[in-house]
């Protein structure tokens, strides 16, 4: 059997609660038509049958009506009766048939044969004791017409008014869950094309189904860039392992086949260590760059005196004085994660040590400028080509590869040291001559303590 859609459900249920709106409508309607009639006859009953009473007088058994009165007026038959109860003027409906008592003020209603009836009755005293009852009486207008005539009416509007109902609360319900339909829509087709940059571009609303729409543009971000992240980490080291591997594995061949010297499979340990030092620092250096790339690794910001933490690293490294001089401006206090400003710096110097001529040096400087801390980290080695400035930044890039030995790393400083950079909402800059040197610079905000 299949199964009804929810926009189904929900037209239908909305069908069925304004149908019975309409019916409670209608049912409501007549009732007040009812109530209406019957309140204005009471009120004319009353209002006749009080001027009629100024009209009659009662003496010593006398009757006597003023000129111009009549026993029927508006509507309403005026009755005189005896004290006994018996009637001495005026004329009863025939249809009026019922053994009603006299009660003096109250506005009854009474059923007829076959019409009912309202009745107010009044003492018109002429003694102490003698006088005469004024009974008004009139017939409740019957309102049998204006019933049938907003049935018939009802019956015709109904179905009209269901049918526009139903077709426009499909039409609505259809409306509000477009954006339910285009997000499904999108998760299939990424599951299909497996095309994790397509989004269901929403536009911007504040009704639920909008922010469940960037919810999942903002989780479909996520997912693509995890997924670019192990694409990128599963290239690179399988690029990038493939050489050390294709050493160790070389040398391993090597030493089984031949009968080494003790000199020559002392060599061979030693380049196999040194093939996975290098591995063991380029896997090292990937998981934490696609950490960075994932968000896994975030920035815990915090106040961090630049110049306290670049002295103490230098120091700890224990680079040589007499090749590297440090210049730092007390009291630089940026928003940053130390451990990351820690490899950042160390980054830079390794770099500046690695590219510098022989005998050459660099020149460390902590400093403030307007509203920013400035690390910047000067040598005096090769410089790098114009044409290869921008390339830098990118994962494996070296200027001059000869100079990378088996020790010397793997490409990957200067790229993690963009990205921590843009992490902390900073940016690193390079000035450099070919022959003369570089200076990298990195720009962080400072820590402001009303923040």
């Amino acid at each position: 059997m299949r199964k009804i859609s929810v926009k189904l459900k929900i037209t239908l249920w909305i069908t069925l609660l304004m149908t019975i709106l309409f019916l409670f409508l209608v049912a409501f309607t007549l009732f007040i038509s009812r109530t209406v009639v019957l309140s204005s006859a009471r009120q004319q009953l009353i209002s006749t049958t009080r001027n009629s009473v100024g009209n009659i007088s009662f003496s010593q058994g006398k009757l006597s009506t003023t000129e111009g009165f009549s026993f029927y007026q508006n509507g309403v038959s005026i009755l005189v009766y005896s004290q006994a109860e018996s009637l001495l003027a005026g004329q009863l409906p025939v249809s009026f048939t019922a053994k009603e008592p006299f009660q003096n003020g109250q506005v009854r209603t009474v059923e007829g044969a076959s019409i009912s009836y309202v009745v107010l009755d009044l003492w018109l005293p002429s003694s102490w004791e003698e006088g005469v009852w004024v009974r008004g009486l009139m017939e409740v207008p019957r309102n049998e017409q204006t019933t049938e005539n907003l049935i018939k009416i009802a019956a015709i509007a109904l179905p009209v008014f269901i049918l526009l109902t139903a077709v426009g609360g499909y039409l609505l319900v259809r409306r509000a869950f477009r954006p339910l339909e285009q997000i499904s829509a999108t998760a299939q087709a990424m599951g299909e094309a497996k095309d994790l940059s397509r989004r269901i571009g929403l536009p911007p609303g504040r009704d639920e189904f909008s922010r469940l729409a960037q919810t999942f543009d903002q989780l479909f971000a996520r997912l693509e860039r995890s997924f670019e992240a192990e694409k990128q980490f599963t290239a690179d080291a399988s690029h990038e392992l493939r050489t050390p591997v294709s050493i160790i594995k070389g040398a391993c061949e090597y030493g089984l086949k031949c009968d080494e010297t003790p000199e020559e499979r002392q060599e061979t340990l030693e380049m196999i260590a040194r093939q996975a030092e290098k591995m063991a620092q380029l896997i090292g250096q990937l998981l934490s760059m696609t950490r960075l790339d994932q968000g896994t690794e975030g920035a815990r910001l915090e106040p961090v005196d630049l110049g306290v933490l670049v002295e103490g690293l230098i120091r700890e490294r224990g680079y040589e004085e007499d090749k590297l001089f440090l210049s730092v401006s007390p009291g630089v206090k940026v928003r940053g994660d130390g451990a990351l400003l820690a490899r950042l710096t160390e980054n830079l110097v390794e770099n500046a040590l690695k590219y510098g001529k022989p005998g050459g040096h660099v020149w460390v400087t902590v400093k403030s400028q307007g509203e920013e801390g400035i690390l910047e980290v000067r040598d005096d080695g090769i410089g790098i080509p114009k044409d290869q400035q921008e390339k830098i930044w990118q994962r494996f890039y070296q200027v001059d590869p000869s100079r990378s030995d088996e020790s010397n790393g793997v490409g990957l400083g200067l790229s993690m040291v963009r990205q921590i950079a843009q992490l902390h909402g900073g940016t690193v800059t390079l000035d450099s001559v070919e022959g003369i040197g570089s200076a990298f610079a990195l720009h962080l905000p400072l820590w402001k303590e009303e923040a």
